[in-house]
Protein backbone atom coordinates (compact mmCIF):
# COMPACT_ATOMS: atom_id res chain seq x y z
CA UNK A 1 0.00 0.00 0.00
CA UNK A 2 3.08 2.34 -0.99
CA UNK A 3 1.99 5.94 -1.66
CA UNK A 4 4.03 7.78 -4.18
CA UNK A 5 4.69 11.91 -4.72
CA UNK A 6 6.44 12.74 -7.88
CA UNK A 7 7.74 16.10 -8.08
CA UNK A 8 10.09 16.49 -11.67
CA UNK A 9 11.37 20.17 -12.72
CA UNK A 10 10.23 19.99 -15.76
CA UNK A 11 7.30 21.19 -18.55
CA UNK A 12 3.88 19.09 -17.64
CA UNK A 13 3.91 16.00 -20.50
CA UNK A 14 0.69 13.50 -20.45
CA UNK A 15 2.89 10.72 -21.70
CA UNK A 16 5.87 11.04 -19.28
CA UNK A 17 3.21 11.38 -16.76
CA UNK A 18 1.89 7.93 -17.38
CA UNK A 19 5.48 6.33 -18.18
CA UNK A 20 6.76 7.70 -14.81
CA UNK A 21 4.09 6.33 -12.71
CA UNK A 22 4.23 2.34 -14.80
CA UNK A 23 7.74 2.33 -13.98
CA UNK A 24 7.96 3.59 -10.58
CA UNK A 25 5.02 0.81 -9.42
CA UNK A 26 6.43 -1.43 -11.32
CA UNK A 27 10.03 -0.59 -9.58
CA UNK A 28 8.40 -0.45 -5.94
CA UNK A 29 7.00 -4.28 -6.96
CA UNK A 30 9.74 -4.95 -7.81
CA UNK A 31 12.37 -3.90 -5.07
CA UNK A 32 9.95 -2.87 -2.35
CA UNK A 33 7.46 -5.82 -2.67
CA UNK A 34 4.24 -3.80 -2.85
CA UNK A 35 1.04 -5.12 -4.20
CA UNK A 36 0.75 -2.45 -7.92
CA UNK A 37 -3.28 -3.06 -7.44
CA UNK A 38 -2.71 -0.65 -4.16
CA UNK A 39 0.31 1.81 -5.11
CA UNK A 40 -0.97 5.16 -5.50
CA UNK A 41 1.30 7.59 -7.56
CA UNK A 42 0.81 11.33 -7.94
CA UNK A 43 2.82 13.73 -10.08
CA UNK A 44 3.20 17.74 -9.87
CA UNK A 45 5.85 19.19 -11.88
CA UNK A 46 7.34 22.29 -10.96
CA UNK A 47 8.50 25.43 -13.34
CA UNK A 48 12.42 25.35 -13.19
CA UNK A 49 12.35 28.87 -11.76
CA UNK A 50 10.56 27.73 -9.00
CA UNK A 51 13.23 24.88 -8.60
CA UNK A 52 16.08 25.70 -6.55
CA UNK A 53 19.17 24.05 -5.49
CA UNK A 54 22.04 25.65 -3.29
CA UNK A 55 19.69 28.92 -3.62
CA UNK A 56 20.02 29.27 -7.09
CA UNK A 57 17.10 28.18 -9.48
CA UNK A 58 17.13 25.91 -12.31
CA UNK A 59 17.90 27.69 -15.84
CA UNK A 60 16.06 26.23 -18.61
CA UNK A 61 19.33 24.88 -20.13
CA UNK A 62 20.07 23.05 -16.70
CA UNK A 63 19.78 19.29 -15.93
CA UNK A 64 16.40 18.16 -14.55
CA UNK A 65 15.52 16.87 -11.02
CA UNK A 66 13.34 15.51 -9.15
CA UNK A 67 11.92 14.26 -5.50
CA UNK A 68 10.05 11.34 -4.83
CA UNK A 69 8.70 10.39 -1.33
CA UNK A 70 7.44 7.07 -1.25
CA UNK A 71 5.26 6.17 1.88
CA UNK A 72 5.49 2.46 3.28
CA UNK A 73 4.75 0.88 6.62
CA UNK A 74 7.60 0.40 8.88
CA UNK A 75 9.19 -2.74 9.13
CA UNK A 76 8.44 -4.15 5.94
CA UNK A 77 11.41 -3.42 3.75
CA UNK A 78 15.38 -3.96 5.11
CA UNK A 79 17.89 -1.65 4.27
CA UNK A 80 19.51 -3.46 1.39
CA UNK A 81 15.79 -3.57 -0.23
CA UNK A 82 15.85 0.18 0.20
CA UNK A 83 19.40 0.98 -1.16
CA UNK A 84 19.00 -0.86 -4.44
CA UNK A 85 15.30 0.75 -4.70
CA UNK A 86 16.35 4.29 -4.50
CA UNK A 87 19.26 3.26 -6.88
CA UNK A 88 17.01 1.86 -9.56
CA UNK A 89 14.62 4.65 -9.27
CA UNK A 90 17.48 7.14 -10.25
CA UNK A 91 18.69 4.89 -12.77
CA UNK A 92 15.16 4.99 -14.52
CA UNK A 93 14.33 8.51 -13.66
CA UNK A 94 17.58 9.35 -15.66
CA UNK A 95 16.70 7.68 -18.33
CA UNK A 96 13.01 9.06 -18.99
CA UNK A 97 14.63 12.59 -17.70
CA UNK A 98 18.02 12.26 -19.81
CA UNK A 99 20.73 13.86 -17.56
CA UNK A 100 19.58 14.60 -14.24
CA UNK A 101 20.90 16.87 -11.01
CA UNK A 102 22.60 14.71 -8.60
CA UNK A 103 20.44 16.52 -6.07
CA UNK A 104 17.59 14.75 -6.88
CA UNK A 105 16.12 12.63 -4.06
CA UNK A 106 14.19 9.46 -3.32
CA UNK A 107 12.62 9.37 0.35
CA UNK A 108 11.34 5.86 1.24
CA UNK A 109 9.65 7.02 4.58
CA UNK A 110 8.57 4.36 7.22
CA UNK A 111 5.29 4.95 8.81
CA UNK A 112 4.12 3.22 11.79
CA UNK A 113 1.08 0.72 10.95
CA UNK A 114 -1.17 2.59 13.69
CA UNK A 115 -0.63 5.85 11.89
CA UNK A 116 -2.07 5.26 8.36
CA UNK A 117 -4.02 3.10 6.19
CA UNK A 118 -6.96 2.73 2.98
CA UNK A 119 -10.37 1.78 2.74
CA UNK A 120 -10.83 3.29 6.67
CA UNK A 121 -8.68 0.85 8.08
CA UNK A 122 -5.37 1.01 9.57
CA UNK A 123 -2.35 -1.27 8.62
CA UNK A 124 -1.83 -2.49 11.90
CA UNK A 125 -5.71 -3.59 11.87
CA UNK A 126 -4.92 -5.76 8.59
CA UNK A 127 -1.50 -6.97 10.22
CA UNK A 128 -3.09 -8.58 13.39
CA UNK A 129 -7.09 -9.50 11.34
CA UNK A 130 -4.45 -11.31 9.12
Amino acid sequence: MPLLKVALSAPPDLGRTANIASILTMLTNEYLGKDPALTAVTIRYVEQDHWFIGSQALGERDPQSFSLHVSVTQGTNVKPQIAAYIAAVFSNMEKILGEIRDESYVIVDEIPAAAWGYAGKTQEYRLIAG
